[in-house]
């Protein structure tokens, strides 16, 4: 039996004198495969990732989602934004889905039946590990909204410790709302399946978000990327600074930005902001943080500081310091609501 080549593309990687400035590059494509129409939130980090992601995959993709705030606020009344083939799965079943799609097309390919090249297939993130696993032909992107954001704004694995959701209220009993910290999960991606790429981004970053895509897609088999997408119904911020969130949450360490390279086995974490910054100046631009005291602030602090030491980098003075609880002040809701209790 004849062996049939499968012609992949190799789509470029985007050069860029900063990873993280915001400045023009004419390097990137002019195609739109997600197009304005949609129904998502003003400044909704998902859908800005989702344009980047589609850009950076090109008009040979096709993608695949699960319910949620993508697929509610992109399919109303029998329209989407896609200029691709898209398809909707349930929430379960989204990686054996892009498994079946992937296999079917090199099924097709080998009876003769497609010509061409191997299409680009993207996945936002369900049962993915099984995919992961039989290392399918396939980028599976997790957007990182921290909660559940669908249905109301529970907390979920991804929830920061400290951050205020429908299921996680602050209260005498539990004043720093959520207690326990955010699943790894990527890094357990990384650890569960070595043979496959695994990466960090943020919106923040667009062309290193942009870069790793490409990365994913030009892997040979499974890769998974995970991606910091602030959510403005839940977080409580400003509208316009979606991408300003996406940039600070990675100067003050609480989203370690880096590659698994599945040939040597080893992260990479030379990516560097050009910045780090405290953790309050974070916080303090989301009303879900508001309700935080020192105490907790400092807690955050020291978790940050641990994911600077995990990735190699020196702790400045002023971050070591800024996990002492006498260093930091209550944010300004905590403070209100400690003047209204002494009167109650």
């Amino acid at each position: 039996m004849a062996t049939i080549e499968v012609q992949r593309q190799v789509l470029p990687i985007l050069g860029s004198p900063n990873q993280g400035a915001r400045f023009y590059n004419p390097e990137l494509p002019a195609s739109e495969p997600f197009v304005p129409g949609h129904r998502t939130c003003a400044g909704c980090g998902p859908s800005i990732q989702y344009r980047m992601t589609s850009k950076a995959a090109g008009d040979n993709t096709i993608l695949i989602g699960p319910t949620g705030c993508m697929y509610v606020a992109n399919s109303s009344y029998l329209c989407t934004p896609y200029n691709v083939p898209w398809a909707h799965t349930q929430i379960g079943s989204s990686g054996s889905f892009t498994s079946g799609v992937a296999a079917a097309y090199e099924a097709l390919i080998r009876k003769g039946k497609w010509k061409g090249a191997f299409p680009n297939v993207i996945c936002e993130a369900g049962s993915i590990s099984g995919a992961l696993y039989r290392n399918h032909d396939c980028l599976i992107i997790c957007y990182d909204n921290e909660q559940y954001a669908n249905t109301g704004i529970q907390a979920s694995s991804r929830t920061p410790y400290g951050g205020m959701t429908t299921f996680s209220p602050p209260g005498p009993k539990v004043p720093e709302a959520k207690k326990l910290f955010p699943k790894d999960l990527a890094r357990m991606m990384a650890a569960g399946h070595p043979h496959c790429y695994v990466a960090t981004s943020s919106v923040g970053y667009p062309i290193d978000l942009m870069n790793k895509v490409r990365k994913g897609l030009n892997h040979r088999g499974a890769a998974f990327l995970m991606v910091y997408t602030p959510c403005q119904k839940g977080f409580v911020y400003e509208t316009p600074r979606s991408i300003d969130l996406g940039r600070m949450v990675v100067e003050c360490g609480l989203y370690p930005i880096w590659e698994w390279n599945p040939e040597q086995r080893e992260f990479d974490y030379s990516f560097r902001p050009q910045s780090m910054r405290p953790v309050s100046e974070y916080l303090k631009l989301q009303g879900r943080f508001g309700h935080l005291h020192a105490e907790h602030i400092a807690t955050i602090q020291q978790f940050a500081n641990q994911q600077w030491q995990m990735m190699g980098v020196a702790l400045p003075e002023a971050l070591i310091q800024a996990a002492d609880a006498k260093n930091v002040a209550n944010m300004a809701a905590a403070e209100e609501a400690a003047v209204i209790a002494e009167t109650v």
